[in-house]
């Protein structure tokens, strides 16, 4: 199992601006000295990315092709049977390439007409006032990297078939995207760094891993289930609670493995009832008196 720095590779830049990404030894691209040299040039492209202009084109090869074909096949059923109806719709509204890996701002011109989301680049783990509050601006930070090639059904860190096949189709949905804006809205309304960590945890246990119930079924909806063939198929089977803000906002989890504690709605628009209220009008005071009752 990949200890938690090595799940979010730090960028290191040294005095000449060379650009180089640590990977941990137990990395399946640490002893691969060609994907390290192309993690290095993209996360180059990335930080060298001004606000405002085009996304860096990464020119993906034919077998970083395959490993995103791959896995968006395995994901396929797996989304018909286990993904929540708005994000099968948002799915089919975005409808991504299957067989090779869109860039950024393709991804953003097909967002445009939906729901007026664009990407922009991220070399590597981006601070998370800077990444939650870009969400205000219909902003989504997103890597451009592949996972290694060797093990195409598991990433260590999110890639950008987290970024696109889990958020992207969730971006394409108003419904969706309206929870994203209320939560980029929370992040740069709260001041406390303790606050701002208790926005960040609603989000991870809803939009990164949210689940609801549909159709007398446990339905995903969060992009970190729905964009791994493993976790998919073993989300049912975790320890399910019923969604409560202070439980979601304090509880501790372990981003190196599958999330064994999920918080489920009573539905999709439960969700929104609960978590974008919430998000629309919290502030440093009402989420330290939820603090205190919990």
């Amino acid at each position: 199992m990949f200890d938690e720095g090595q799940c979010f590779a730090p960028i290191v830049e040294d005095a000449h601006g060379n650009v180089s990404v640590q990977l941990g030894s137990e990395h399946p691209g640490f002893a691969d000295a060609e994907y390290r040299s192309r993690r290095d040039r993209l996360a180059s492209l990335a930080s060298s990315w001004e606000p405002g202009g085009p996304c860096p084109i990464a020119d993906y090869t034919a077998e970083e092709d395959e490993v995103w074909r791959v896995v968006c096949e395995a994901l396929e059923t797996r989304h018909r049977a286990y993904a929540s109806g708005v994000f099968l719709e948002g799915k089919e509204m975005l409808h991504l390439p299957v067989d090779r890996v869109p860039q950024l701002d393709e991804v953003s011109d097909l967002l445009a007409p939906l729901t007026g989301f664009r990407y922009q680049p991220a070399a590597g783990l981006v601070p998370l006032r800077e990444f939650y509050g870009a969400l205000a601006d219909k902003h989504f930070w997103g890597t451009q990297y592949i996972r290694h090639h060797s093990v195409p059904l598991y990433t260590p860190e999110p890639d950008v078939l987290h970024e696109v096949v889990g958020h992207g189709n969730t971006l394409a949905h108003p419904r969706y995207a309206a929870l994203y804006e209320s939560a980029g809205r929370a992040a740069r309304r709260v001041e406390s760094e303790e606050a701002l960590e208790f926005v960040s945890k609603v989000f991870w246990f809803t939009l990164e891993f949210g689940v609801h119930h549909e159709g007398g079924e446990l339905r995903a909806y969060g992009a970190g289930i729905l964009s791994s063939p493993g976790e998919i198929e073993e989300f049912r089977g975790m320890e399910i609670r019923p969604l409560d803000l202070i439980d979601m906002g304090t509880h501790d989890y372990d981003i190196t493995k599958y999330q064994d504690v999920l918080y489920a709605g009573d539905s999709f628009a439960h969700v929104e009832d609960v978590v974008g209220a919430f998000w629309d009008s919290c502030d440093d005071d009402s989420i330290g008196k939820l603090k205190e009752t919990a």
